[in-house]
């Protein structure tokens, strides 16, 4: 009889408190929805949607786009490229084109590949945070097969990922009154996310970036060093080059399109590109066997297919 007295006590003091709460006797609203309710909201979700995408539809039909495959009008070149002994020698062509009518606002250049595979598991940790936030340039451990030189130096930037960079050059020009050209001027800085810019990538701290990265050396199919990849904008040199971070950030899929410039909107290009005959001057260094595309663009807040 205790035995069972005992039994019934913890039992009474293992249950909750005799409260609202607890006991989950509080005052509760019951929604109830008739038939005509649902039907009336269920419709006016969908005329919602519907109406949001005509707006947007209607909108990206509105994006002006040229896109020009240069690979195969640069024929040559790409057969210069083929051979591997030939990564430090330039070849260069012209592709003219013909703008019907006028590319209001912002204007973008971009550059396109097929068939490159930057999603590869090895390609992808083929690189060195640490090296890229500058704090240890000769930590090239996950670097590999590009991590030091013949003789052993390190590389900077090391990894597979820097030594595929791409480094065509393409210039814009504009034939003005049908006989003149003149360079169309773009910009090649704010072309990169914020927190690759300002956390992601860092230079050594040094008053001297060249000494800096002494000791280092440059990637094999690198025609100059990181320090020296923009003459006309010492900030633009080592790991912050814009070019450089924005090629840094992988693409998951084979075919993809990176910034590559950005029109800067004055003398003639204020309202933006104006009719008439242009041409890309490409010159053609990179080290990637894949097609190449350059596209401009005039992107606007419904621009879904923003590149990397």
């Amino acid at each position: 009889m205790t035995k069972m007295k005992r039994i019934s006590e913890d039992y009474q003091s293992r249950l909750p408190d005799n409260t609202a709460l607890k006991q989950q006797q509080l005052p509760a609203y019951r929604l109830q929805l008739s038939a005509t309710g649902v039907l009336s909201g269920f419709f006016a979700a969908g005329a919602f949607c519907l109406g949001m995408g005509i707006i947007l539809i209607l909108s990206a039909k509105s994006i002006k786009e040229i896109e020009v495959k240069y690979t195969k009008i640069c024929a040559n070149c790409a057969e210069l490229r083929e051979d591997a002994t030939n990564f430090d020698k330039e070849c260069t062509c012209s592709i003219p084109f013909y703008l019907s009518e006028t590319m209001k606002g912002n204007i973008y250049m971009y550059y396109k590949l097929y068939g490159f595979y930057q999603n590869l598991y090895q390609y992808i940790l083929s690189r060195s945070n640490s090296q890229l936030l500058g704090t240890d340039l000769k930590d090239v451990g996950n670097c590999a097969p590009f991590s030091n030189s013949h003789d052993g130096t390190p590389i900077a930037p090391c990894g597979a990922i820097a030594n595929s960079i791409f480094n065509d050059t393409i210039i814009l020009s504009y034939n003005l009154n049908s006989s003149i050209p003149i360079e169309v001027p773009m910009l090649k800085s704010k072309i990169t996310w914020w927190t690759d810019k300002y956390v992601k990538f860092q230079n050594p701290s040094s008053i001297n970036l060249s000494s800096a990265f002494a000791g280092t050396t440059k990637p094999p199919y690198w025609s100059k060093p990181v320090y020296e990849l923009d003459e006309e904008d010492p900030g633009n040199n080592g790991f912050l080059n814009d070019d450089f971070i924005v090629w840094m950030r992988t693409a998951a899929f084979p075919t993809f399109k990176k910034l590559y410039r950005r029109l800067n909107r004055i003398q003639y290009f204020i309202e933006g590109l104006p009719a008439g005959n242009y041409s890309f001057n490409i010159t053609y260094t990179g080290n990637q066997e894949s097609s190449r595309n350059v596209a401009m663009k005039a992107r606007d807040w419904s621009d879904a297919r923003k590149a990397l």
